[in-house]
Parts: C-alpha cells; sequence; structure tokens
C-alpha cells in the first residue's frame, strides 16, 4: 500500500468565527452562538474571547451569558455556516480527492506520505487568504494520532504527531485528549490511578475492564497511538456546482449576469483543478415567491472552460428570465468525463487564446489565493 499522511482539519470555533469574520463590530468581543435562554437554548459555538470566561459548547446559554455578561448572543445560522463550509471543502479539494466530511466544520485528507506537513501548511494559509477563517490542523499517519496533533495546533496551527513521538508527546497528556474518554469515564479512571495516556496505555486490561468494559483493548490501542480505521472509498463527482442567494432580492439583470460569470469561473476552474470536463450545464434560478426552476443545455463536446460555461449559462438566463425579481442564481455541471471527444464539431474551446489566459489564471489562483484575478463584469456583483 502506497504511504500516505492522514490531516485532520478542524475550523476553530468555526460558527462563532464566520460572525466575527462577516461583522467587524464582533472582532476581538466574546461571541457566543446558540439558542435563546428564555427556551433553555444551549451553546453552539463560542469564540474564543467568551472561552476565558469558562464558555463552552453545549453549555446552557443562560449560564453561559452569567459567567460572561458582556458575551454578543447570536442566533444560528445553519444556512450561512453550510454555505461557507462548503467553500471550505472546495480549498481541500484542490488537493485531494480522498476526503472524509465528520462533521460541518471537520474532515480527514489524505495526501501522500512525507508531504502531510507541507499540504498541511498550504491548506491552512488558503484558507487564512481566501476565506479569513482560522483552521487547525494535524498530521500523521492515522486518524487518532491526526486528530490529536490538531487539537495540540489549536487555535489556527498545524502540527505533527508521528507514532515515534508517542512516548514523549502523547503519553504525558491527561488521558480525556483521547476521543471517547468523556468526564465520567476519565474520574472513573482516575479514582483507578490511570491519569494519563501514558497510565492507560501501561495498565493491566483486566483493570480497566472496570471502568472501560469491553472497551478497554480498544482505548488501550489508542494510547499507545494504534488505529487502523480506513478511509471510505472515494466517489467521484458527478456534478459541480455554484449557487447565490441574495441577502436581498435582486432584480437588476446585470448584477445576476455578473453573478453568473463569477459562478462559472469557479465552476470552471474546479474541473480543470479536477481533471474533468463537463457535457451539461444547469441554470437553477429562483423567483422572489419562492418558484424554482432549472433549465439545462447540453454540449456537442465536454468543456472546461468559464467562458464556454457562462456563454451557456447565460443564454439560459436570457430565454428562462422570467420576471424580476430574483432570491437565487446557480450553475451546475454535469455529466462528467475525464477523456476528450474526438468531434468534427467547432469545439466550445476553439478560442486558444482563452484557454490560456484560464491556465495562466488558475497558476496565479492556486499561488496567491481565488480573488488575485477576475473579469471586471464581476465588479457588478453586489451581494
Amino acid at each position: 500500500m502506497k504511504a500516505r499522511d492522514i490531516l485532520h482539519c478542524d475550523l476553530d470555533a468555526f460558527f462563532a468565527s464566520v460572525e466575527q469574520r462577516d461583522h467587524q463590530e464582533y472582532r476581538g468581543r466574546p461571541v457566543i452562538v446558540g439558542g435563546s435562554p428564555e427556551a433553555r437554548g444551549v451553546v453552539a459555538a463560542c469564540s474564543y474571547e467568551a472561552r476565558r470566561f469558562g464558555v463552552h459548547s453545549a453549555m446552557p446559554v443562560r449560564r453561559a451569558l452569567d459567567i460572561c455578561p458582556e458575551a454578543i448572543l447570536l442566533p444560528v445560522d445553519f444556512r450561512r455556516y453550510r454555505e461557507v463550509s462548503g467553500r471550505v471543502r472546495r480549498v481541500w479539494e484542490r488537493f485531494t480527492p480522498e476526503i472524509e466530511v465528520v462533521s460541518i466544520d471537520e474532515a480527514y485528507l489524505t495526501v501522500d506520505g512525507g508531504t502531510g506537513l507541507a499540504a498541511a501548511a498550504e491548506i491552512r494559509a488558503a484558507v487564512s487568504r481566501e476565506l479569513n477563517l482560522p483552521l487547525s490542523i494535524g498530521v500523521s499517519v492515522n486518524k487518532l494520532l491526526a486528530k490529536v496533533a490538531c487539537g495540540l495546533a489549536k487555535p489556527d496551527g498545524v502540527k505533527a504527531l508521528w507514532p515515534a513521538d508517542v512516548p514523549e508527546v502523547l503519553w504525558p497528556l491527561p488521558a480525556r485528549v483521547l476521543p471517547g474518554v468523556g468526564p465520567k469515564s476519565a474520574e472513573r479512571l482516575a479514582g483507578i490511578g490511570v491519569v494519563t495516556v501514558g497510565d492507560l496505555a501501561a495498565a493491566p486490561v483486566e483493570l480497566l475492564k472496570g471502568v472501560l468494559g469491553n472497551a478497554s483493548v480498544a482505548f488501550q490501542r489508542s494510547a499507545q497511538g494504534l488505529d487502523n480505521r480506513d478511509f471510505p472509498p472515494v466517489r467521484k463527482a458527478r456534478s459541480v456546482s455554484e449557487e447565490t442567494t441574495f441577502p436581498q432580492d435582486v432584480a437588476d439583470r446585470d448584477q445576476i449576469l455578473a453573478t453568473l460569470m463569477a459562478q462559472a469561473e469557479e465552476v470552471g476552474y474546479r474541473l480543470r483543478a479536477g481533471g474533468t470536463k463537463a457535457r451539461t450545464v444547469t441554470l437553477k434560478l429562483r423567483f422572489a415567491g419562492f418558484r424554482t426552476i432549472t433549465r439545462s443545455v447540453t454540449f456537442l463536446e465536454a468543456t472546461d472552460s468559464g467562458v464556454a460555461l457562462y456563454r451557456a449559462a447565460c443564454e439560459l438566463f436570457q430565454r428562462h428570465s422570467g420576471r424580476p425579481p430574483w432570491r437565487l442564481v446557480g450553475i451546475k455541471a454535469s455529466g462528467l468525463t475525464e477523456w476528450e471527444q474526438l468531434s468534427l464539431a467547432p469545439s466550445l474551446d476553439r478560442d486558444e487564446k482563452t484557454r490560456r489566459v484560464e491556465s495562466a489564471i488558475d497558476g496565479l489562483r492556486a499561488r496567491y489565493g481565488r480573488q488575485v484575478v477576475f473579469k471586471a463584469r464581476r465588479l457588478m456583483r453586489r451581494d
């Protein structure tokens, strides 16, 4: 089996970080995202400024406000967080197709052995530069050590934890750093003299069974840094899409076309990065009354050109736009293929100058970020 490194990526205080990023007045202040204290809501996420007061996830909001009265309490906006999470995942996809999503703010990635630390540094820098979000990444040869390393890297850092580091780095840590060892288990383990990970690794299995039951052997393997969990098989994407929900209904056609151009550029970039082309383009359009339509066109020849995608989406919009205003617009490229079909028909990518420009832009984006260069029409966007 080919050697590989595993990265555990975790967006720090994700919900709160999104709020602080999008609202300058919240930066540097304690932020709590959660339910209403009157409805016995709990904390979904909190900024590091709030954590200094002892606030943590799953704490009753009323208790959190008692210990941190100056905190800014915000409702959970799952739709926005899912959208941002999707944008983060698209950054990860530029580095590897092998991604196991654990939650909205957490995933495991695999890269070639020996490249993990360099890849982690690049991924963290890309997320910071392009999305202005903190990301911690742990690197190792298995999921367990990568997750522990990620915890040690917080906040907003990168750290490796290799098997050879286990005695000096992992064993002195509290047993609670191991996944699955909660507060109650840690308290019961302390009652039999098992306080650190090293204690757990060295304890007799029969002693541990009184606390951990049949899971004792598995926990002891974890304490030794052993983990043979594999990744699920990678499923190839069937489509690549981008969509935008506007904060206010839009009646300006030029703004819709500018948004379509930005989406087409992004979809084209993702197709080229994945070595695929698309045969079908679908326009998704939602009107003010929430009526939603999709309209598609299939090419004679598959393409990965953002220009071709935009032309097709633009034509679909002109034909099916109906009466404004519009609430959402999106583009989907489907019918993906990794091979290039020979055709006697004129190529959608016939303009070699366009292809060279897109290739040059791809290189600039990969090095300096997605917004380093874009077409002037995108300046019409106001979302």
